[in-house]
């Protein structure tokens, strides 16, 4: 019996090995890809055009798809609903109107 869960556990451990590394490269090609839209649009990402804006979209909602299990204890709910209507409507995301928490500034300024 002990061998049996030994063997079981080299498995999960391989496979979280695997998984992680994936996630690794997938989050290092990201910041790769923001470095280069960076340099290409300055500092404004949100002047690309709409087929990277849908490119990222996709790429984003294959990751968080594919991960699902590993992001579930490090996304919020709000987290996962901005991304989740960011990969909905990509063009749209940034002209929404902003939320009531986004868009509030106390009379008296900064406090």
């Amino acid at each position: 019996a002990l061998d049996k869960a030994t063997a079981i556990r080299e498995k999960q451990l391989a496979e979280f090995n695997a998984e992680e590394k994936d996630m690794l490269e997938s989050i290092s090609a990201l910041k790769a890809a923001i470095t280069v839209l960076s340099k290409h649009h300055g500092s404004s990402l949100l002047q690309m055009p709409r087929s990277h804006m849908l490119g990222v979209a996709a790429t984003l909602q294959h990751e968080m798809s594919k991960h699902a299990s590993l992001l579930e204890g490090v996304l919020t709910h709000s987290e996962r609903r901005a991304a989740a209507s960011f990969v909905q409507a990509p063009t749209d995301y940034f002209d929404a109107a902003p939320t009531f928490k986004q868009s509030y500034a106390p009379q008296s300024g900064e406090i």
